[in-house]
């Protein structure tokens, strides 16, 4: 019987150490965020409605102008970012955010068509 148990116990650790699956579009920052006495070590972004987009040109939010997300980040994320903490985001950081944004404007068949 003590063979047994020890034949099941690998399973089980196994079935424990898998790994839990990170929220959609949520980016863990390189460098975290400094906000007061609080620290933000990851963004979440949503996908944002034509509303929202109100102001900025696609052309320039796709080429991930910096002006253009200081100006849409603010309204997507989760913690709700301010357009001074946008700016002091670093770099890695902001081009990070900036092509997980510029993922929403792909289709539903160009994204299926992608290799994975």
């Amino acid at each position: 019987m003590s063979e047994k148990k020890s034949d099941t116990a690998p399973a089980d650790e196994s079935a424990v150490s898998v790994p839990v699956a990170p929220k959609p579009n949520t980016i863990t920052l390189d460098t975290p965020l400094k906000r007061g006495d609080q620290t933000l070590t990851a963004i979440t972004l949503r996908k944002p409605s034509a509303g929202e987009l109100r102001g900025l040109k696609l052309f320039d939010v796709l080429q991930l102008d910096v002006t253009a997300l200081q100006t849409l980040l603010p309204r997507i994320t989760s913690p709700a970012l301010t357009s001074h903490d946008v700016g002091q985001l670093d770099l890695p950081d902001l081009l990070t955010l900036g092509a997980e944004v510029s993922g929403f404007f792909v289709t539903k068949a160009d994204k299926g068509s992608s290799p994975a």
